[in-house]
């Protein structure tokens, strides 16, 4: 008899212990494992790393076989692992419904069992007794499922199992996005049954997916319908969750040791080497101890404290398991598969000897893993006061199925029985591998011969779409509908996908179908789309950052292949639009934004480019009608729509009329603005009159409150200048430290206001009744006033700006007489005013004229209520003051239905038209008959439908947004843009503070009823609800494209963030509120991208008025505010310059300039002024803290019995339940701080914080025994820096400080200052000797009772490091 190999006598042991630890757990007919003798119940996560096992085991049996008897085992360990996985898999199809259910409601109740009974393979319990929602448990089973398939065994036998496993993957996909219970089961730790979004799930369905992409089901004898597919899209979203999250777990556990899985064996889920690194080493250094490692922190799990007879428990129980955590080896077994996959031998030596330790001897001999160590009753006290100094005891399942099998499969790894590519046949270990330079593939197409002939003037030849053929090119939308086919069943009642969206990792594939090539378009191209695609400018920088996402992103064989199409939508006065123009020639030089192209012809491009075959319709999909007629239907030959052209210029259309592009009823237009005196159009003069009543009826019912956070010195400058100002070439506002405003937004010559000296104090303001109904007033007669404003000059067809250095020289022509037109005008203005000497109003408030930019400032839109006008904290209270409709109605009162749309069919003046028409909808709805064409019903939706498409043609931006406000259109994937920002965990809030008009959304909504809530946080401002989803959409590009400017940026309050979009308008335009918020929706979609991007990034920015011609050859001129960036050299120089200045404020201000020098110095100073008011502003809006603020604050709360932010208290408690780092924490912090609806007076909360931190850090005191209240500390800085300013003759004497004892500061504050706190406080720097972090340490050594621990022996420094 042949004697065996030492390999095989190693082998029948493992085969041995297989047999005496996992065997013994399976149940003869079902094939499936329970966990122990006590219940039936079978777990999908532990069968399948129990199946791994014996899989690992029958590898090695067949590769070292030396018997026929080693040869049959293999067969037999390999029959074992298909009948265990088909087991598991007959369960799950048994829940066929749920899969289906699932797909549209992800709800809790329609999701998969995470247990199965062993002996029926049926449910055990019911869909509410157990955290069934386990996303990395399905995930798992496919990601196996697809190496071991690879591997050759065949699990899948039929076409319906091979649909239902496509719709598993339909089931994971979005794992991004779903909470669930987690890999412990438990979803939030203290166990209530909260699901959260965990990352050990979502990096376990992103390595399924990937594993199971384009894999073949039936191995060598599948065919194409045996094909699983997935969307490369989804795997990029749920990879770009994991790295934003990573090394945290879930909101309430900030490290959890279960990542090992993800970051290792079996998933290999992160790519990134550097995060998957700081994951493993954060585990090591906060989970590991000696005997495995903690699940994770303030973890209870049969620990000697925690009470078997509750499942959950109460949150501040948590911090008595700090320390006693259960130990678990399997955890060890995991960074021993570490070092063997990454080829570390002392790492892998190093873990074998300290498992080796920790096993336990069964009565038979065998060694096996115990399931954790716990500390035992009697040293839980010593324990406390000397972590890990105690001896543990091996509790809980013994031997415990996960760890017994991956211990088998470490074993046979390192003894070399089987080799790390067998168990990962698909070599997902290789994932963190350097990939080579991308070479991205672009495609121009032209949209027909018109568009071709422009290209080809610019020397750019391309193909026309009919050219491209035997490809055929189709928009984004038809790739959409072809996948919904995929993963159909009607047997099974299976719907197939249910994504309505595609990304640009789809888009940019090739794909067959019965022997024709498919290309398809980006989405961002599609103009079915919503208005954005309108915007060319955004278009192509939307180009450039799918670029760099590919880039990022690309996975696939072979080349991506990006198919632009150029459109007439693209050609600007018979030339193709700039930046159109500008990405095609980058494309053509081989790289942008330092990414590789290569520009071709589509048909050269096809043997390097990805291609992927449409497998599953080419069968008995292949004959269905409705595919064929959508592709048919939706092929690109020519998207130049005669309908739109109707629409736009007002002509008729010889084609049928498609469904979405009602039949043009009103005229053509031939001028974008009301016209100018001397002018006349067809129509009466009373028709005329009637028009002109209603000029500016849109702009009325736009509000936002922004005045409060312009310093005094501004806001007095805007009221000290009676008009605006302009130049004959060009208007120029820059927002940077070179030089202040120096124009108007109305295009006329500015009175010269004497600068240096030192503003007298404001009188007190009217009161609220007096001053709404002055604002209303105000605001009639600002129109009536603008009608008249064309007298003073014309505006050039473009305007040239440059970046300088500001001179104090007065190039403006001064203002001796303004002519009998604009006098009359002023006098009618006048009239709307009468009473304003004795209203109470401010004198320097409406000083010159009724038409000063500040006269219809926010700060007359929201007032104090007499009755509540603070509460107690001091915080004044602010209520929205719109214009409503029935304001409105009652000021345009009597006017005739049929004489304005008598002269709507006259109108050719879009405003007029747009005037008219929201007037109608606002006094008859927008299902009213307007009876405007005879032959057919014309109501006011139709109306409204065709100004949307007119103001999108000419790219009237601001009547674009407010006619889809009226229609209630909703931006494609607006949901997915929330999600997107949700699942990286930022919280979303629209409307203005404070709550309830504010709204925050905690979780993902469907799209209707996100749509809804926008709406009714903007109030009567559409204009406002539309502009709202679009930063939603910018602010969810921006946070995949560059998440580093969401730093410490928790909740994104999309209200504050358009608040202070349109103060830093204000401020660069030198205008007031009113008028900020009006050039704010007039931008277009790409500059108000480019803005938000400014304020994000706090780069500064300047704002320059230009007039084109409005599109496509018209004559008609747009003028409109334009987004451009400081030079940085220039920025550069102006800080040099301002570093290298060292005389004082207070002699600048208080003198005359003399000299060039003290020119500069004085403009410098003058820059100054507002400079830190508005960067707390602009943090507070944003919600920016500092670098580990809420850890600081943690600490605070440790040695404190509480902090009062505000109406919101924060408990000692929380300390308890929550770790230092935990996400769950910083959101309470955060909730808390956005209480104050000041963002300013918030980020002085911040600050003073900090600084009690500080104390905290030093170990200063021992602790506090009090409450910290912020607003107290607050406040007493304020009263020492304003005691600072009498004794010293400061600014703030001006209002709020006096060296009078009796003097009583007066409410609200003179200078404007939010929450009782003096302007030039919120303006200090926070260092230097008087700034106010200085004067917060001083308020909370006296308040808190600092100095006595010091018993007067030690002089405290007070000036902050």
């Amino acid at each position: 008899m042949r004697s065996r190999r030492n390999s095989g006598v190693r082998l029948d042991y493992f085969h041995s212990l297989l047999e005496r630890t996992i065997f013994k757990n399976q149940n003869p007919v079902t094939g499936l494992y329970f966990s122990n003798t006590e219940s039936n119940d079978a777990w999908v996560r532990d069968n399948v790393y129990a199946i791994m096992a014996v899989w690992a085991l029958s590898m090695s049996y067949r590769k070292q076989a030396d018997l026929d008897e080693d040869r049959a085992k293999a067969y037999n360990l390999e029959q074992d692992v298909v009948r265990s996985m088909r087991a598991l898999l007959t369960s799950m199809i048994k829940q066929v419904a749920k899969v289906e259910k699932f797909k549209h409601t992800q709800s809790l109740e329609d999701s998969l069992h995470a247990k199965y009974s062993s002996v029926t393979g049926h449910t055990c319990v019911g869909d509410k007794e157990w955290g069934h929602l386990q996303v990395d448990a399905t995930s798992l089973y496919l990601l196996m499922l697809s190496q071991m398939t690879a591997s050759g065994l065949q699990i899948v036998f039929t076409l319906d199992e091979v649909d239902f496993i496509q719709n598993l993957v339909f089931y994971i996909e979005n794992a991004y996005r779903i909470p669930d219970y987690g890999i412990w089961e438990r979803g939030d730790k203290t166990n209530h049954g909260q699901p959260e979004l965990n990352a050990s799930s979502i990096g376990m369905a992103k390595a399924a997916m990937e594993a199971v992409n384009e894999l073949d089901l039936f191995c060598a004898r599948g065919g194409a319908a045996s094909v699983i597919h997935i969307k490369s899209d989804k795997v990029a979203q749920c990879q770009a969750i994991l790295h934003s999250m990573l090394p945290r777990e879930s909101s309430s556990k900030e490290i959890d040791a279960g990542l090992l899985s993800v970051i290792g064996f079996p998933a290999f889920a992160v790519d990134d080497e550097n995060i998957l690194n700081y994951t493993r080493d954060t585990i090591v250094s906060k989970l590991q101890g000696q005997y495995g490692c903690k699940r994770f922190l303030r973890d209870g799990y049969k620990t000697v404290k925690e009470d078997p007879a509750r499942m959950y428990y109460e949150p501040a129980e948590l911090k008595i398991f700090e320390n006693i955590e259960c130990e678990w080896p399997l955890f060890y077994v995991y960074l021993m598969l570490d070092g063997i996959f990454t080829g570390n031998k002392e790492k892998t030596s190093e873990y074998f000897d300290a498992i080796d330790e920790l096993m336990v001897y069964l009565p038979d001999g065998s060694k096996v893993m115990p399931e954790l160590y716990y500390v035992p009753e009697e040293k839980v006290e010593l324990e406390y006061r000397s972590p890990s100094s105690q001896v543990r005891k091996a509790g809980g399942r013994i031997p415990h199925l996960w760890s017994q099998a991956l211990y088998i499969i470490a074993m046979l790894l390192k003894e070399n029985h089987v080799t790390t590519g067998e168990l990962d046949p698909l070599n997902r270990r290789q994932v963190t591998e350097a990939k080579p330079d991308l070479v991205i593939q672009v495609a121009v197409l032209a949209e027909d011969t018109v568009v071709q002939e422009v290209l080809k003037s610019h020397d750019i030849f391309v193909q026309t779409v009919a050219e491209a053929s035997p490809i055929f090119i189709y928009p984004a939308r038809v790739l959409i509908h072809i996948f919904k086919h995929l993963g159909e069943n009607k047997k099974m009642k299976l719907s197939g996908n249910v994504c309505g969206e595609t990304g640009v990792l789809s888009t940019s594939m090739l794909y067959t179908l019965h022997g024709k090539i498919l290309a398809f378009v980006p989405q961002f191209l599609d103009h079915h789309q919503f208005y954005l695609a309108l915007d060319n400018d955004l278009l192509a920088d939307l180009m450039k950052n799918d670029v760099a996402f590919l880039r990022n992103n690309w996975k696939e064989l072979g080349r991506p292949t990006v198919t632009i199409t150029v459109t007439h939508g693209m050609i600007e006065n018979e030339s193709i639009q700039k930046s159109i123009l500008s990405n095609i020639r980058k494309f053509q030089t081989g790289y942008i934004n330092g990414v590789q192209i290569h520009m071709d012809k589509i048909g050269n491009l096809i043997s390097t480019s990805c291609i992927k075959r449409l497998t599953f319709l080419e069968s008995e999909h292949a004959s269905d009608a409705s595919l064929a007629q959508a592709l048919a239907k939706h092929c690109i030959h020519s998207s130049y729509d005669p309908v739109w052209q109707a629409l736009v210029l007002g002509q008729s259309s010889s084609q049928n009329l498609k469904s979405n592009y009602p039949q043009p009823s009103l005229p053509a237009v031939v001028a974008l603005d009301t016209p100018e005196s001397g002018t006349s159009t067809p129509q009466s003069a009373s028709s005329h009159d009637s028009s002109r009543r209603l000029h500016g009826i849109i702009s009325r019912t736009r509000s936002i409150d922004i005045e409060s956070g312009l310093p005094t010195q501004t806001r007095q400058r805007l009221q000290a200048s009676a008009l605006g100002a302009s130049s004959a070439d060009s208007s120029v506002m820059q927002s940077s430290p070179m030089g202040r405003p120096t124009t108007g937004s109305r295009g006329i010559p500015s009175i010269p206001i004497e600068i240096g000296r030192r503003p007298s104090a404001a009188p007190p303001p009217a009161p609220p009744v007096t001053r709404r109904l002055l604002n209303r007033q105000r605001r009639l007669s600002r129109d009536i006033f603008a009608e008249d404003v064309s007298a003073f000059g014309e505006l050039k067809d473009s305007v040239h700006t440059k970046f300088s250095t500001p001179k104090h020289t007065n190039h403006l022509p001064t203002v001796t007489g303004l002519g009998s037109s604009f006098e009359r005008t002023l006098q009618k203005a006048r009239s709307f005013c009468v009473g304003q000497a004795d209203s109470g109003l401010p004198g320097g408030l409406f000083p010159l004229s009724p038409l000063s930019p500040s006269s219809t400032g926010s700060s007359d839109r929201h007032f104090v209520l007499p009755e509540e006008s603070t509460d107690s904290t001091g915080m004044i209270r602010k209520v929205a003051s719109w214009m409503d409709t029935t304001e409105l109605m009652d000021l345009y009162a009597g006017q005739e239905d049929e004489e304005l749309v008598s002269q709507l069919r006259a109108c050719t003046t879009l405003s007029e038209q747009a005037d008219i028409v929201h007037y109608l909808f606002e006094k008859n709805g927008l299902d009213w008959n307007t009876h405007i064409n005879k032959e057919s019903e014309v109501t006011v939706r139709n109306l409204m439908t065709e100004l949307y498409y007119k103001s999108a043609k000419h790219r009237t931006w601001s009547l674009v947004r407010h006619a889809a406000g009226i229609l209630q259109k909703r931006v494609e994937h607006l949901a997915q843009s929330v999600t997107d920002l949700l699942v990286r965990q930022k919280q979303v809030s629209v409307g203005l503070p404070p709550e309830p008009r504010e709204r925050i959304i905690l979780a993902p909504l469907p799209p209707n009823e996100l749509e809804e809530l926008i709406y009714e946080s903007c109030g009567e401002d559409r204009s406002g609800a539309v502009l709202t989803q679009e930063l939603i959409i910018y602010l969810s590009l921006f946070i995949r494209t560059e998440p580093h400017l969401f730093t410490q940026m928790f909740r994104l309050r999309v209200g504050l963030i358009m608040q202070v979009m349109t103060s830093e308008l204000a401020r660069a335009m030198n205008c007031d509120a009113d008028d900020a918020y009006e050039q704010l929706v007039t931008l277009s979609p790409c500059e108000l991208k480019e803005l938000l991007h400014h304020i994000l990034s706090g780069r500064e920015f300047g704002v320059t008025i230009t007039s084109t011609k409005s599109s496509h050859g018209s004559t008609l001129m747009n003028r409109r505010p334009t987004i451009i960036c400081a030079p940085k050299e220039e920025v550069s120089a102006g800080l040099t310059l301002k570093r290298q200045l060292t005389r004082s404020r207070r002699k600048s201000l208080t003198r005359q300039p003399t000299t060039i020098q003290d020119l500069v110095e004085q403009e410098v100073t003058e820059d100054r002024v507002g400079l830190w008011l508005r960067r707390r502003r602009v943090d507070g809006s944003l919600n920016r803290a500092p670098a580990d603020f809420y850890a600081k604050v943690w600490k605070i709360l440790e040695v404190c019995p509480g902090i009062q932010i505000a109406r919101r208290f924060l408990s000692q408690s929380m300390t308890r339940e929550m770790t230092s780092n935990e996400f769950k924490f910083a959101l309470e912090v955060e909730n808390a701080l956005n209480t104050v609806p000041e963002p300013e007076y918030r980020q002085l909360m911040v600050e003073t914080l900090m600084v009690i931190a500080c104390v905290v850090e030093n170990a200063w005191i021992p602790g506090f025994g009090q409450v910290i209240d912020v607003a107290q500390l607050v406040n007493a800085a304020n009263n020492l820096f304003l005691g600072d300013q009498a004794a010293y003759d400061g600014d703030a004497l001006q209002c709020c400080a006096s060296t009078d004892p009796g003097f009583q500061r007066p409410h609200p504050l003179s200078c404007q200052g939010t929450a009782g706190i003096c302007e030039h406080f919120y303006d200090s720097a926070p260092s230097g000797c008087y700034g106010t972090m200085v004067y917060m340490t001083k308020a909370s050594l006296q308040i808190l009772n600092v100095a006595q621990m010091f018993e007067g022996q030690d002089r405290v420094d007070c000036r902050p490091s």
